[in-house]
Protein backbone atom coordinates (compact mmCIF):
# COMPACT_ATOMS: atom_id res chain seq x y z
CA UNK A 1 0.00 0.00 0.00
CA UNK A 2 1.35 3.41 -0.95
CA UNK A 3 2.04 5.55 2.10
CA UNK A 4 1.46 9.30 2.20
CA UNK A 5 3.82 11.08 4.58
CA UNK A 6 3.64 14.67 5.78
CA UNK A 7 5.99 14.90 8.79
CA UNK A 8 9.76 14.58 9.08
CA UNK A 9 9.43 12.28 12.10
CA UNK A 10 7.10 9.90 10.26
CA UNK A 11 9.39 10.01 7.21
CA UNK A 12 12.54 9.21 9.19
CA UNK A 13 10.85 6.33 11.01
CA UNK A 14 9.36 4.78 7.87
CA UNK A 15 12.48 5.00 5.67
CA UNK A 16 15.21 4.01 8.11
CA UNK A 17 15.41 0.26 7.42
CA UNK A 18 13.94 -0.60 4.02
CA UNK A 19 14.07 0.04 0.29
CA UNK A 20 11.79 2.99 -0.45
CA UNK A 21 10.79 4.82 -3.62
CA UNK A 22 9.77 8.37 -2.77
CA UNK A 23 7.53 10.29 -5.16
CA UNK A 24 7.69 14.03 -4.52
CA UNK A 25 4.57 15.50 -6.11
CA UNK A 26 1.98 18.28 -6.00
CA UNK A 27 -1.76 17.96 -6.54
CA UNK A 28 -1.68 20.71 -9.20
CA UNK A 29 1.09 19.03 -11.24
CA UNK A 30 -0.10 17.33 -14.46
CA UNK A 31 2.87 14.95 -14.88
CA UNK A 32 2.54 14.02 -11.19
CA UNK A 33 -1.09 13.02 -11.75
CA UNK A 34 -0.05 10.92 -14.76
CA UNK A 35 2.64 9.17 -12.70
CA UNK A 36 0.39 8.29 -9.77
CA UNK A 37 -1.58 5.42 -11.40
CA UNK A 38 1.68 3.84 -12.59
CA UNK A 39 3.05 3.83 -9.05
CA UNK A 40 -0.22 2.30 -7.84
CA UNK A 41 0.12 -0.49 -10.43
CA UNK A 42 3.71 -1.16 -9.37
CA UNK A 43 2.65 -1.23 -5.73
CA UNK A 44 -0.23 -3.66 -6.44
CA UNK A 45 2.09 -5.99 -8.39
CA UNK A 46 3.99 -6.67 -5.18
CA UNK A 47 7.50 -5.56 -6.10
CA UNK A 48 10.01 -5.65 -3.25
CA UNK A 49 9.83 -1.92 -2.56
CA UNK A 50 7.81 0.45 -0.40
CA UNK A 51 6.37 3.47 -2.19
CA UNK A 52 5.96 6.77 -0.38
CA UNK A 53 4.25 9.87 -1.78
CA UNK A 54 5.19 13.27 -0.41
CA UNK A 55 3.18 16.36 -1.35
CA UNK A 56 5.75 19.16 -1.59
CA UNK A 57 3.13 21.73 -0.57
CA UNK A 58 2.24 19.86 2.64
CA UNK A 59 5.66 18.49 3.62
CA UNK A 60 7.94 21.40 2.78
CA UNK A 61 10.54 20.39 5.37
CA UNK A 62 11.15 17.04 3.67
CA UNK A 63 11.18 18.61 0.19
CA UNK A 64 13.78 21.14 1.35
CA UNK A 65 15.85 18.39 2.99
CA UNK A 66 16.16 16.66 -0.40
CA UNK A 67 16.56 19.87 -2.42
CA UNK A 68 13.46 19.25 -4.51
CA UNK A 69 13.17 21.89 -7.23
CA UNK A 70 11.40 19.88 -9.95
CA UNK A 71 8.31 17.71 -9.63
CA UNK A 72 7.74 14.93 -10.03
CA UNK A 73 11.03 13.80 -8.52
CA UNK A 74 11.51 10.19 -7.49
CA UNK A 75 14.25 9.20 -5.07
CA UNK A 76 15.31 5.67 -4.21
CA UNK A 77 16.38 5.23 -0.58
CA UNK A 78 17.94 2.21 1.06
CA UNK A 79 18.06 2.21 4.87
CA UNK A 80 17.41 5.96 4.87
CA UNK A 81 20.23 6.80 2.46
CA UNK A 82 19.66 8.17 -1.04
CA UNK A 83 20.84 5.80 -3.77
CA UNK A 84 19.67 7.75 -6.82
CA UNK A 85 17.04 10.11 -8.16
CA UNK A 86 15.18 10.96 -11.33
CA UNK A 87 13.05 13.93 -12.33
CA UNK A 88 10.01 14.20 -14.54
CA UNK A 89 7.47 11.70 -15.78
CA UNK A 90 8.66 8.15 -16.53
CA UNK A 91 6.80 5.31 -18.23
CA UNK A 92 6.15 2.25 -16.07
CA UNK A 93 8.93 0.15 -17.60
CA UNK A 94 11.42 2.97 -16.94
CA UNK A 95 10.28 3.25 -13.32
CA UNK A 96 10.83 -0.50 -12.89
CA UNK A 97 14.29 -0.18 -14.49
CA UNK A 98 15.07 2.74 -12.15
CA UNK A 99 14.13 0.60 -9.12
CA UNK A 100 16.06 -2.49 -10.27
CA UNK A 101 19.33 -0.91 -11.47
Amino acid sequence: MIKYIETKKEFDEFTKDKLVLIDFFATWCGPCRMLSPLLEEIDEEGHDIHIVKIDVDRAKEIAVQFGIRVIPTMILLKNGQEIKRTQGYLAKNLILDFIKE
